[in-house]
């Protein structure tokens, strides 16, 4: 279980009608809809993995020691959501340390997994495997091997693997079908769907696959009450706002119907990096 911690000024379909120099201007709302998210997976005793902006942890420090206090495992997300085909190797580099020192020094943990803002390492943004690994990080979800607007590397590896650089990539899970790839992972199609579809697609997954599987999704999608961003496209503004009301119902189903854990747990990362360690000593 896996939650991206940004404010729904934030998404990447937002950033051509909302600058970052305005953030501090609207309201925010992430503290708030990312503790309502801790409380609801205590009541279903869910661990969970927070992608978090460095960004959200300087204006809500004491959400990020909540959750680590309450055993779920914090990650990066970059600093302010920038994605990476906007960013150089330096610019990259100042974004991941910014954030990942900033999350560290507030959790008081050793932050070793990362998320890029909206899937967005590529066959032309590879060379970040190598600066994650320098920065010490050992894994990255960061991949989802679908068609997309936004993201997407169909052609990629679907399941965990590890990188030539020595990351362990787990992508978004996807449903192989007519030799395509159908997202399964959570987020707008999770809001779009029924949960009957979701759950018998999740449970397709994990019968034929053999392999884990990982959902994600944002603090702002339980937040129906959320302010409404005048002019944007419709493309931008159905998936995001559709079905907001009903998210927390669907979730509370997902929490109930499968089993849990962190990243780490779920993909044994610990053990991984144990077996690296002794057999490269």
């Amino acid at each position: 279980m896996t939650v991206d911690v940004e404010d729904y000024f934030q998404v990447s379909a937002f950033e051509k009608s909302i600058s970052p120099n305005d953030w501090t201007k609207l309201p925010l709302r992430v503290g708030d809809n990312t503790n309502r998210l801790i409380d609801l997976f205590a009541e279903h005793n869910v661990k969970a993995t927070f992608f978090c902006l460095g960004w959200v942890a300087e204006k809500c420090p004491s959400v990020i020691k909540r959750l680590v206090s309450e055993g779920h495992e914090l990650a990066s997300h970059g600093y302010d959501h920038t994605r990476l085909g906007f960013l150089d190797k330096k610019g990259f580099a100042q974004d991941v340390s910014r954030s990942k020192k900033v999350l560290e020094d507030t959790g008081g943990v050793k932050v070793v997994g990362y998320r890029a803002p909206s899937f967005s390492i590529n066959e032309h943004t590879q060379w970040v495997y190598e600066l994650l690994s320098e920065l010490g990080f050992t894994y990255s979800s960061s991949t989802y091997p679908i068609e997309h607007d936004l993201y997407g590397v169909p052609d990629w590896p679907r399941f965990i693997h590890t990188r030539p650089e020595g990351i362990i990539e787990i992508p978004i899970p996807t449903l192989r079908n007519n030799n395509t790839n159908k997202g399964i992972g959570g987020g707008g199609y999770f809001r779009l769907f029924p949960y009957w579809l979701s759950k018998r697609r999740i449970d397709g997954f994990l019968e034929s696959e053999n392999q884990p599987y990982n959902f994600y999704f944002h603090p702002w999608e339980i937040d129906s009450k959320q302010p409404r961003i005048k002019k944007l496209p419709i493309k931008s503004r159905f998936p995001h706002y559709v079905n907001l009301s009903k998210m927390e119902g669907k979730l509370r189903s997902l929490l109930t119907d499968f089993e849990w854990g962190t990243m780490t747990d779920v993909y044994g990362l610990k053990e991984q990096a144990q077996c690296r360690k002794e057999f490269v000593s």
